[in-house]
């Protein structure tokens, strides 16, 4: 099976590994991809303080031009063997908009792939990062009041993200589309997350987005579902929103993981080399 992988991280996540890039297309290579998009987590803007408790978000701006060579000199060392595309995951920050415009209108020439995500909410004055630790989640759930304001407020963002005019390098894909889901096992939620989702879809299909089809979150012990569940994977298929597989690797052993849990409707959907 020829396999395009469209989320992959590298060295340069300051919250993953050390391993090379070189060690990711050697064990993709292994593993038959055709293809693969790294797409590290974009320099956050000047005017955003990153609210992980850790603070390692992203990767650092002054890295960005040494992440880019890198690539370009593993396009040309791999050439002919497996396609390799040089790509961002990009935050959306609700009211740094314009911030992350301009950080787009710099950085986009360079790409050839991306990823738009929500990591980060607000509350008033205050910012959170959604998926950093259970600790942390337990605490924003404290912050907001209930689990499921929680949800409402990661949703209401995310349709903020699909509607933001972010430029024409703006992200054509949206990452790990119910990421709020996954501390969902010690936390659960009467939230109708289902129903939000299927609202979203006619949105997404009207700015002809993609959709990650992030298998992380089976590997999440509190989550063990994929990001978006199935269901509603079957209803973008269905309605011909294109299906990008992601690993979310943030090491080479994580490249190839969920495929085989993925039902074959769903495999039969996703974006070929």
């Amino acid at each position: 099976m020829d396999i395009f992988d469209g989320h992959v991280h590298t060295h340069y996540c300051p919250h993953g590994t050390n391993a090379e890039i070189s060690a990711y297309i050697e064990r993709a290579l292994q593993l038959g991809y055709s293809q693969i998009s790294f797409t590290e987590h974009a320099p956050l803007p000047d005017t955003f303080s990153d609210p992980a408790p850790t603070r390692d978000s992203s990767m650092a701006i002054d890295e960005f031009r040494s992440y880019i060579e890198e690539l370009k000199d593993y396009q040309r060392a791999y050439a002919g063997r497996i396609t390799i595309k040089i790509g961002l995951e990009i935050d959306y920050i609700e009211g740094h908009e314009e911030e992350t415009k301009q950080l787009l209108s710099e950085l986009g020439p360079n790409l050839a792939d991306s990823i738009l995500s929500v990591h980060f909410l607000r509350l008033k004055d205050e910012w959170f990062c959604l998926d950093y630790s259970e600790k942390e989640f337990e605490r924003i759930i404290g912050r907001f009041g209930t689990t499921e304001a929680v949800y409402d407020a990661y949703y209401k963002t995310l349709e903020k993200a699909i509607l933001s005019d972010l430029g024409p390098y703006k992200p054509k894909r949206l990452g790990h589309l119910s990421l709020v889901s996954k501390f969902q096992k010690k936390y659960p939620s009467s939230y109708d997350s289902t129903r939000q989702m299927l609202s979203l879809l006619p949105l997404i299909k009207q700015k002809g987005y993609q959709l990650d089809v992030n298998t992380a979150g089976l590997f999440k012990p509190l989550c063990k579902e994929i990001y978006p569940p199935e269901t509603i994977l079957h209803t973008a298929a269905n309605m011909g929103i294109p299906l990008v597989y992601g690993s979310d690797s943030h090491h080479p052993s994580d490249l190839g993981r969920g495929l085989d849990a993925l039902d074959p409707a769903i495999l039969e959907h996703l974006i070929k080399p």
